[in-house]
């Protein structure tokens, strides 16, 4: 797994027992059906960028590369939420996608 913002992780330090009911909640979605893990994590690019959460998007889409999927994926599905929130909210979740892909490509 890719780097853990300090942020969080000072959370769970501070909070344990909520950091673990929130681990095990999240367990328990991924779970509750068919979706693999590459296609939940394009889900959840989706709905971070849909719901305007910064830290949420570059998360989901360090989360989707290391689940396989592919530049090509990651980008198609920011472009779908076009017709669903606007073109300016996609541009804006499109942003914060490249900053991690850019960022992957010169590592």
């Amino acid at each position: 797994m890719g780097k853990i913002p300090g942020f969080y992780t000072r959370f769970l330090e501070a909070y344990p027992e909520v950091g673990a009911a929130y681990t095990d909640l999240s367990s328990a979605c991924k779970e509750a059906g068919p979706l693999d893990e590459h296609t939940a994590e394009l889900v959840k690019l989706g709905i971070s960028i849909g719901a305007g959460m910064m830290g949420a998007t570059r998360s989901h889409t360090r989360k989707a590369i290391e689940a396989g999927a592919s530049h090509e994926e990651i980008i198609h599905a920011v472009l779908m939420a076009t017709t669903t929130i606007g073109f300016p909210n996609m541009m804006r979740g499109l942003a914060w996608v490249k900053d991690v892909l850019e960022a992957e490509d010169a590592s």
